[in-house]
């Protein structure tokens, strides 16, 4: 045996200390004998006591190391798959982007909102917002932009007229035409819709009970022929059935509305599209949208330019207020203190006297006010009326017929004995549609 090499004699049994260490010869020398050992181990080279229990402790220390390593390791790839398993089980599928139009928010987690908006010159059709459920599923339906100019440009030929409808525009066809765009003739032998064969039914030995369904009648050789309802009652503005125009359809009539406009619920009036409130309009940025009847108008207010050492500065979207004057400008001293525009959407054809705008002061601290018309174009149909002390009425006094744009320049001036203390300019422009409703 190699330990005998060593020196070790016959009755010096190794020791086995209870750390792993062989111990043989004097207890002062400890050796390790590794399995990895290429050759003996002499006695130069065993470790001090204290040498073996170093290195004993290094060991449990990288292999503590080591462990703690392991399972931060284990731990961080649990919460990994943790996290990826929350986020599939918490979020929504991918909504797509409406064509012309835009997406508002990225989020697809549950709780999370997405709204959808279009471009200029469209208009979005279902949901503007979409919420994202706890079983996963977008509330609402998945919307679309629709060109909101569809029936403005008459895709429908042979005079047909053009409906505009939830998903798309219907051309109703005159009689003697058909087809999506009213292309295709119809001929009398085979345009039946209008006629019927009534429905019969036996009676007595000998006699027979015939009748027409609602919307149709009797004629003679027993055939149920339709009823125009537009023809018999929309001439007559004592009977009209429909505010704008009427179509006749085979047992019944549908009322039609301008663009611009929509069919109200009670199926016969119609009422007007605010493009403003809808993101619908076509201005531009920097550009104010004015609803009107029947469409819109885009309007750029400016204050005037200076002038006689007078300045204004603009304080809000429709209102410019005059800066502080030189002390030795007489000129502008004189000139209003403060500039505001106003714009007025107007029916065709009002009935008149009509009070369109009222003006006064909130702050009246001289002992008189005054108001007078001061320029514009279509003076001729207002008229100026105080109401009381503080307060003046811009009056329409003869009907107007639309289309039209109407505009009136108003002072009020305010006194105190007979000293100009400040006035206000008001321009005011009215927008005539060429309906009257």
């Amino acid at each position: 045996m190699w330990l005998q090499e060593l020196g070790v004699g016959k009755g010096t049994p190794p020791w086995f200390h209870p750390d792993g260490a062989v111990v043989w010869g004097r207890m002062e020398y400890w050796c390790l004998i590794l399995a990895a050992s290429p050759g003996p181990v002499f006695p130069q080279e065993c470790l001090s006591h204290q040498q073996v229990l170093s290195t004993v402790r290094q060991m449990q220390k990288l292999l503590s190391a080591q462990e703690a390593a392991h399972l931060q390791g284990m731990r961080s790839l649990k919460k990994g798959s943790l996290a990826n398993a929350t986020v599939t089980l918490d979020t929504c599928p991918q909504l797509a982007v409406p064509l012309n139009g835009r997406k508002l928010g990225r989020s697809a987690r549950v709780g999370h909102d997405v709204h959808f908006i279009c471009n200029a010159g469209f208009r979005l059709v279902g949901s503007e917002s979409r919420t994202c459920r706890r079983d996963r599923t977008w509330s609402g339906t998945q919307p679309f932009c629709r060109s909101i100019d569809e029936c403005a440009s008459n895709p429908c030929a042979n005079g047909g007229t053009c409906v505009d409808g939830n998903q798309s525009y219907t051309c109703l066809c005159p009689r003697g035409w058909s087809g999506a765009s009213c292309q295709s003739p119809v001929y009398a032998c085979s345009n039946s819709s209008f006629s019927r064969q009534p429905r019969c039914a036996e009676g007595r030995p000998g006699s027979r009970h015939c009748s027409c369904d609602a919307g149709f009648q009797m004629r003679a050789g027993g055939v149920c022929q339709d009823v125009d309802e537009c023809q018999l009652f929309q001439p007559n503005p004592q009977t009209r059935i429909c505010l704008h125009d009427c179509l006749n359809l085979p047992g019944s009539y549908r009322c039609l509305c301008p663009p611009g406009y929509v069919l109200h619920a009670d199926r016969n009036t119609c009422e007007d599209v605010d493009e403003c409130a809808g993101s619908q309009h076509n201005c531009t940025h920097g550009e104010l949208c004015i609803n009107t009847f029947g469409g819109h108008r885009c309007v750029r207010p400016k204050c005037p330019p200076p002038r006689h050492n007078t300045s204004y500065v603009k304080t809000s979207s429709f209102q410019c207020e005059r800066n502080p004057c030189p002390t030795d400008s007489r000129a502008c001293r004189l000139a209003a203190t403060s500039i505001s525009f106003h714009y007025l959407p107007l029916q065709a054809n009002r009935t008149v006297p009509r009070v369109l705008f009222k003006m006064s002061t909130t702050r009246f601290v001289g002992d008189s006010l005054r108001f007078a018309i001061i320029g514009g174009r279509g003076q001729g149909v207002f008229a100026v009326r105080r109401s009381d002390r503080q307060t003046g009425e811009l009056v329409l006094s003869s009907p107007v017929v639309g289309p039209a744009t109407l505009e009136v320049e108003l002072e009020m001036s305010e006194f105190s004995r007979k000293v100009l203390l400040g006035k206000h300019i008001f321009k005011v422009t009215a927008f005539v549609s060429q309906y009257e409703f």
